[in-house]
C-alpha cells in the first residue's frame, strides 16, 4: 500500500454512498472531499464531512497509518489545527490536536474495493516495463479520453516553461525584451551549447544588444566575443580581426565579464557550429531591433518563418569557422530549426505574456504549435510502438510531457489515463 493510492481513493470520491463508520464507531458521510493541496500542510483544503450528525468543514490528512501523523511531527504544526479528520489505511495510535482534542479517524483497509486494489496492482506491478507501467493497456483506452488529456497536458508543459520565464523576468524587472533575447540564445546554441550560451547571455546586459544593433559589424563582435569565439590561434582573415580589435573595445567600455570558458564544436554538424549559430543570432537581431513586439504581433506559422528568415554574415558562405574555407553555402535558418524556436520560445514566451495582460491566446498558440509536424526521439517513438500515432507538434510535447513528469516518476494515480484504467470495472 502506498498514501498516492489513498490520496486516489479519497480524492476521486471512492468512499462516496458508503457506510462509513470512524475507529471511534461515529458515522462519517462525506458531503466533499475537499482541495488536493500540492503544498506543504494537510493534503486536502476544505472539506466537508458529517460526522454523527454534526456538519464540519476543515482540512483533511492522508497517512498509511495513524502513527505517521506523529512521526512528521504534525502535533506541533499550527497549519494541522484545522483537521476535521484523519484518514489512514491502518489505525495504530489515537491521534490528538494540540489543544488534547481526538481527531476523528477513518481507516480504510476494509473499505477498498478489492477490484481496485487488483488493478492498482496490476499498474504498478514490479514486471519492469520496456517503456511505461501501462503499456500493456494503452492501445485500449478511448482515443477522446487521451486527447483531452494530451491537450491539458501541453497547458500544463506551457504552465512550466512559463514558471522558468517569470524567474527571467524578475531578474531583468520585466524586460520582455531580454528575456526574449536570453531563451532565444538558449536555443540557438542548441543542445550542446544551449546552457553555456544560457549563461553567457544572462551576464548580458540586453541594455547593450540595444545601444549596438544599429551596426551589424559591432553586434557580431559583441557576440563573438562574449561567446569565447575570438580567441583563435594564426587567424589573419580581416573579418576575424575587425571583430576581435571591435570586441576588444567593448569589453572596456561597457565593462563585459571575462570569458572563462568556450562552446563546443565537437559532436554538431556544421550548420549547427556556434560560429553560424551566433552570426544568424547577429543578423537577426541587427534586422529587428523590436523583435518581441513583433513575435507578439504575429500570429500564424507563416508569420514566424517570415521573421526568421535570416541567414549568417557573408563571410561565413564560405566558411564554418574562423580562417578556414568550406564549400560556399548561405547559412540560412532551416525551417526545421524556425519550427524549433517557435515550440521552445515562441509560444512560451507568448503563452507568459497573454496571462500578465490578461488574454486568452490559448486556442491561437495551440493552433500555431499544431501547424508544426511531430518531433522525432526516443519518447515519440515509444508511444507510436504502443499504436499511439502523433499528428504534431503539440501532440509530442504533450507526449514528453506525460514520459517525463507522469510515466517516468511512477505518477499513474495523477495520470487521467493511469486513473482511467485503475477504475476499470470498479
Amino acid at each position: 500500500m502506498k498514501e498516492d493510492l489513498l490520496h486516489f481513493i479519497w480524492g476521486q470520491k471512492k468512499l462516496h454512498g458508503r457506510q462509513l463508520t470512524s475507529t471511534a464507531n461515529e458515522a462519517i458521510n462525506i458531503k466533499a472531499p475537499g482541495v488536493p493541496n500540492q503544498y506543504s500542510g494537510p493534503d486536502f483544503f476544505n472539506a466537508k464531512i458529517e460526522i454523527d450528525t454534526q456538519i464540519w468543514v476543515g482540512n483533511v490528512e492522508i497517512h498509511l497509518k495513524s502513527s505517521d501523523w506523529y512521526v512528521h511531527h504534525h502535533q506541533t504544526d499550527s497549519n494541522y489545527d484545522n483537521v476535521i479528520l484523519h484518514v489512514v489505511w491502518e489505525d495504530d495510535v489515537a491521534v490528538f490536536r494540540k489543544d488534547g482534542s481526538l481527531i476523528p479517524t477513518l481507516e480504510l483497509r476494509h473499505h477498498v474495493p478489492k477490484k481496485l486494489l487488483q488493478n492498482y496492482q496490476d499498474l504498478l506491478k514490479k514486471s519492469k516495463p520496456k517503456f511505461i507501467n501501462c503499456e500493456k493497456d494503452f492501445a485500449e483506452i478511448d482515443s477522446f479520453l487521451v486527447e483531452h488529456w494530451l491537450h491539458r497536458l501541453y497547458i500544463e508543459r506551457l504552465e512550466q516553461k512559463s514558471n522558468r520565464i517569470e524567474e527571467l523576468l524578475k531578474k531583468s524587472n520585466n524586460d520582455w525584451e531580454g528575456v526574449l533575447f536570453t531563451l532565444l540564445t538558449r536555443n540557438f546554441g542548441s543542445k550542446v551549447n544551449g546552457d553555456f550560451f544560457l549563461d553567457r547571455a544572462a551576464q548580458l546586459r540586453f541594455s547593450i544588444i540595444r545601444k549596438v544593433s544599429a551596426s551589424l559589424e559591432v553586434l557580431e563582435s559583441l557576440l563573438f566575443g562574449h561567446f569565447g569565439l575570438l580567441e583563435v590561434d594564426d587567424c589573419s582573415d580581416q573579418y576575424y580581426l575587425q571583430l576581435q580589435k571591435e570586441y576588444q573595445y567593448l569589453s572596456i567600455k561597457f565593462d563585459l565579464p571575462p570569458v572563462l570558458s568556450k562552446p563546443e564544436f565537437f559532436g554538431l554538424r556544421p550548420p549547427n557550429f556556434p560560429t553560424i549559430r551566433t552570426s544568424q543570432l547577429a543578423n537577426l537581431y541587427a534586422k529587428e531591433q523590436n523583435l518581441f513586439a513583433l513575435i507578439v504581433d504575429a500570429s500564424t506559422l507563416e508569420d514566424m518563418q517570415a521573421i526568421f528568415e535570416i541567414t549568417a554574415s557573408s563571410y561565413w558562405d564560405d566558411h564554418f569557422t574562423f580562417g578556414r574555407t568550406s564549400k560556399k553555402s548561405k547559412k540560412k535558418l532551416s525551417k526545421n530549426f524556425i519550427e524549433l524556436l517557435v515550440i521552445n520560445t515562441i509560444v512560451p514566451i507568448k503563452f507568459c505574456y497573454s496571462k500578465h495582460v490578461g488574454l486568452d491566446w490559448n486556442d491561437n498558440l495551440i493552433s500555431l504549435v499544431s501547424a508544426i509536424g511531430k518531433e522525432k526521439n526516443s519518447i515519440i517513438s515509444g508511444f507510436e510502438n504502443l499504436g499511439s500515432k502523433t499528428k504534431n507538434a503539440m501532440e509530442s510535447q504533450a507526449k514528453i510531457q506525460l514520459y517525463t513528469e507522469y510515466c517516468a516518476k511512477n505518477k499513474c494515480l495523477r495520470c487521467a489515463l493511469g486513473a482511467h484504467l485503475l477504475n476499470r470495472n470498479t
